[in-house]
């Protein structure tokens, strides 16, 4: 998909509520800064608890319609909304470039799966089934479940991936029988702003999706409100821990999306320019390192040690970094003028803990209007001790890791060291060996040989500080449906 973006301009962002679209919020307003520029470029109105409230009393009003409305119908909505984001496709990637800095190539890439994400999802709404559990004649009682949607289901997303977030967590619930109060970042509220009207124009029910941008008061409130039955939130760990404090009083029940520090396993049979390209475009080039899935450990074997690691520098400094919105760029900025002092932090201590700079490690100087802006170059290091806080801890940023290893057992023991659990990598041309690795690795994922993330058949969702339940595929639905059983004597 090719993207051509003539009209900069920032739209005007709202809080929708039921059948509202409001220009105003009780919690004021934020300044959003344009990333590659590191200007103020629009501010936003920003939801407190008591637009939270009306949100939540609107969504938990049409729920109780919605539960009743036919899986037909729900999937005829969602393949209308899936037509909507296809047809706008042009508008998301140039909203997507404005909210985070992401390139509209990537953007591009991201609106396509969001789209094969709510079509999935339209299609799962007239298959959900249950199953008799006893009949009269075997066990003198008619047994059988019933699965049901929960209700209101509170949603917060992060800024890293604006639409495709809003892909994976509204679709499933909604195609369950839920109904939904959405809070996107308020980093990157262009995308859901689109979102919204598109529901609008899709023809979902006033009240059924309602979309409010908000700081973390407005999540806190969202999470802590009563009417709502479940909570779904991608973001840090941090954040995290007090949505499952805040759920534990009346148990309420969450899935969580949380970051990684995926291992990309590297063997000596393996396509090494493959391997190598995809390691380092997906841990240091796409997203400018923003991805909580991305390779950010690459594990190698000694023997290839030292051509890897040339390699992997010579692709890391062909990837073009600059203007999200020029031909040839593939990395933006940081999303914000935090995240780089942060970045720049971890490459500074990666340094002191004796870590070897390949290359990168420095600020992407760039000229003109987008000097200000939060750039990084693509950073790599070698030699790097396993345990160190760079190989331990999650960077959110183009900052790569590459540590050697001995033979299989060897590799499995260092990617299983460590207290994510999101997503793992092999690269190798003995599948039994892979297949092997797959059954060791302690995440939630692995992809062999360059296979693509997010695809919404299967599920993602991690273990430790990576998350709780599933997104994608049949365990994406289920997470918004609840079994009750029923007996007949």
């Amino acid at each position: 998909m090719i993207i051509a973006v003539s009209d900069l301009t920032r739209p005007d962002v709202h809080l929708h509520i039921g059948a509202e679209r409001e220009a105003e919020g009780s919690a004021g307003t934020f300044d959003h800064v344009n990333p590659a520029t590191g200007q103020v470029d629009k501010t936003i109105p920003m939801a407190g608890p008591a637009e939270v409230d009306r949100a939540v009393t609107a969504a938990a009003e049409a729920f109780e319609s919605w539960k009743r409305t036919t899986p037909a119908e729900r999937a005829r909505l969602l393949h209308r909304l899936a037509d909507l984001i296809d047809a706008n496709a042009e508008q998301f990637g140039r909203l997507g470039a404005m909210d985070n800095g992401t390139p509209l190539g990537t953007v591009a890439n991201l609106i396509g799966k969001s789209v094969a994400w709510t079509r999935y999802y339209a299609g799962w709404a007239d298959k959900i089934t249950a199953e008799v559990t006893s009949t009269l004649g075997a066990d003198g009682e008619f047994g059988y479940t019933l699965r049901q949607p929960y209700g209101v289901v509170g949603i917060i997303i992060t800024w890293n991936g604006p639409l495709i977030s809003l892909a994976m967590k509204i679709p499933p619930a909604v195609a369950a029988g839920n109904t939904v109060v959405v809070k996107p970042s308020e980093l990157t509220p262009f995308s859901a702003e689109l979102f919204a009207d598109l529901v609008v124009e899709a023809g979902f029910p006033p009240g059924v999706i309602n979309i409010l941008p908000g700081d973390a008061a407005s999540g806190a409130a969202l999470v802590e409100h009563p009417q709502v039955k479940k909570v779904s939130f991608t973001g840090g760990p941090a954040t995290a821990s007090k949505i499952l404090a805040a759920c534990a009083p009346t148990m309420k029940p969450a899935v969580l999306e949380l970051g990684g520090k995926s291992a990309n396993i590297v063997f000596e049979d393996a396509d090494l320019q493959a391997a190598c390209g995809f390691g380092t475009i997906m841990s240091v080039g796409a997203m400018a390192g923003q991805g909580c899935a991305f390779p950010t450990r690459m594990l190698v074997q000694d023997s290839i040690y030292d051509q890897v690691v040339a390699t992997v520098k010579a692709i890391a400094e062909q990837i073009v970094v600059g203007d999200p919105f020029a031909e040839g760029t593939f990395a933006g900025p940081v999303v914000n003028h935090a995240a780089f002092e942060r970045i720049q932090g971890v490459i500074a201590k990666a340094k002191e803990d004796g870590a070897r700079l390949v290359t990168g490690g420095a600020p992407a100087r760039l000229d003109g209007d987008l000097a200000g802006g939060f750039f990084l170059q693509p950073t790599v290091f070698a030699d790097v001790d396993p345990q160190s806080d760079l190989a331990q801890n999650e960077v959110f940023g183009p900052v790569l890791a590459i540590i050697p290893f001995r033979d299989e057992d060897h590799a499995i023991e260092i990617a299983n060291d460590t207290r994510y659990g999101l997503s793992g990598y092999v690269h190798t041309k003995d599948i039994k060996r892979g297949l092997r690795i797959a059954e060791e690795l302690v995440t939630g994922e692995v992809l062999i040989n360059g296979a693509a993330n997010l695809a919404v058949n299967r599920p993602f969702g991690g273990l430790g500080l990576s998350g709780l339940g599933k997104e994608g595929g049949k365990a994406g639905i289920e997470e918004f449906l609840f079994t009750k059983g029923v007996g007949i004597a």
